[in-house]
């Protein structure tokens, strides 16, 4: 049994339509709703989303960053033996979208769950995958953030519609003899359901209640910028490590005023924050596996490094991951 595990290979996905803020301003003005890349840019840092095709779920999207990602691992589907796929835009109701990826995947046989921490979801599931394979249940996981926000939007909401995107990160977990997840810290809160919720479901075969995205932005603000921040010295006082030790910060890509907030918490200059949410948006459990390999393939974030990854999403959830690549 290895004690740790590492991640040795890394993988993303874009759905090829891309909408700049002048594109998303036009479509929404035709709605009667206003908005401009000014007004965007200046209140999340967002210059552009990708939004997915109507026939495309979160599994196609996660298929292909999982492919990149075993590719850069040098492996194959069939050398897997965990599949955790984190994601709050599930295919359908069940089976898991982790089991629909995983036959498209052709990788047979072994365990396939999702894990749903909405923004967090990727620091829950890649917790999860490390804990496995510390344990001996598994040796090489494939950990997935998918995420097909489009479909959840009100564009009648110009608060939150301008805010996310579709994407898909993932990376794969190896056992090893060398330590790779160092430490991690989860939390969550459910009292603060309200301020960021999809509230509505299907009964009947109908929908009941509301089926898009509400957020109360402030609230969500003050409390992210302050979780975070908790979470990322826990991570790092389990190892006996400090902030200054940290290479690079890799956050869930909400918003710009929190990223730049966790920053200055966190006593590092912004040369060392990962920012893809500028191209990307909101990509909720796929923005940092999706930003790990932008960094990862762009040559800056590199071998032997300590990163930082933390997220604050919807539950209220949040966590944080302290890993040598």
């Amino acid at each position: 049994m290895s004690p740790y595990s590492r991640i040795t290979g890394t993988g993303s996905y874009l759905p090829p339509r891309r909408l700049s803020n002048a594109d998303l301003a036009a479509e929404l003005a035709a709605g009667g709703v206003e908005t401009s890349d000014q007004w965007i840019v200046e209140r999340t840092g967002i210059r552009a989303r990708h939004f997915a095709a109507p026939d495309v779920c979160s599994s196609d999207l996660g298929l292909v960053a999982a492919r990149q990602a075993l590719q850069a691992a040098g492996l194959q589907a069939q050398d897997i033996d965990l599949i955790i796929v984190a994601t709050s835009t599930p295919d359908m109701v069940f089976p898991s979208t982790a089991c629909i990826l995983q036959n498209k995947l052709g990788a047979h046989g072994c365990p396939a769950f999702d894990v749903q921490a909405v923004c967090s979801g990727f620091i829950y599931a890649l917790t999860v995958a490390d804990a496995l394979i510390r344990t001996g249940s598994a040796r090489r996981a494939l950990v997935v953030g998918a995420e097909v926000f489009s479909r959840i939007l009100d564009f009648k909401d110009r608060t939150t519609c301008v805010l996310f995107g579709d994407g898909a990160g993932a990376v794969v977990l190896e056992a090893s003899d060398r330590p790779g997840i160092l430490a991690s810290d989860l939390h969550a809160d459910g009292k603060h359901v309200g301020i960021l919720c999809v509230p509505g479901h299907v009964s009947g075969g109908n929908v009941l209640g509301d089926p898009v995205l509400k957020m109360d932005g402030k609230a969500v603000f003050k409390l992210a910028v302050a979780v975070l921040d908790e979470a990322a010295h826990a991570a790092l006082a389990k190892v006996g490590k400090v902030a200054s030790d940290i290479d690079w910060l890799i956050p869930h890509q909400a918003n710009i005023r929190i990223i730049q907030s966790t920053a200055k918490k966190l006593k590092m200059s912004m040369d060392k924050v990962i920012v893809t949410l500028d191209q990307h948006g909101n990509t909720s459990a796929a923005s940092i596996p999706l930003a790990l390999d932008t960094a990862v393939r762009a040559g800056k974030v590199k071998a032997g490094e300590l990163l930082m990854l933390e997220g604050v999403g919807g539950g209220f959830t949040w966590g944080a991951v302290l890993l040598q690549l």
